[in-house]
């Protein structure tokens, strides 16, 4: 019993649920900038998903080498949730711009992931 108990309290990050949520955050949030680049959308639109790539990717690093474990003094759910915030508002302003109507259809697209 014990060692089923090791086991899932041990289990990587690249196969935990929190793992498969931020892979695929890193997934959309990189095809909506591909939109962008191939669409050749304003050069912000680009910046700020290319930036927001740029920190899930961090993210994902930094729990796969398991620095949250060493790194106690910060608390980490607290710092995912105002990630989460603070990309979801970043996302949402460029969707909004990409829906005007003088934009092209892969803009679109890219603002709709």
């Amino acid at each position: 019993m014990d060692t089923v108990q090791l086991k899932i309290k041990h289990r990587p990050f690249c196969f935990s649920v929190k793992g498969h949520v931020k892979m695929l955050r890193l997934a959309l949030t990189a095809a909506s900038m591909t939109f962008f680049i191939i669409a050749q959308a304003p050069e912000p639109y680009i910046v700020i998903t290319g930036f927001e790539v740029t920190v899930i990717f961090f993210f994902i690093i930094l729990y796969i080498l398991r620095l949250d474990r060493l790194m106690k003094w910060l608390f980490w759910p607290l710092l995912d949730i105002i990630n989460s915030l603070v990309t979801t508002v970043f996302m949402l302003i460029v969707a909004v711009l990409a829906l005007i109507p003088e934009t092209t259809t892969l803009t679109v697209v890219g603002g709709l992931f």
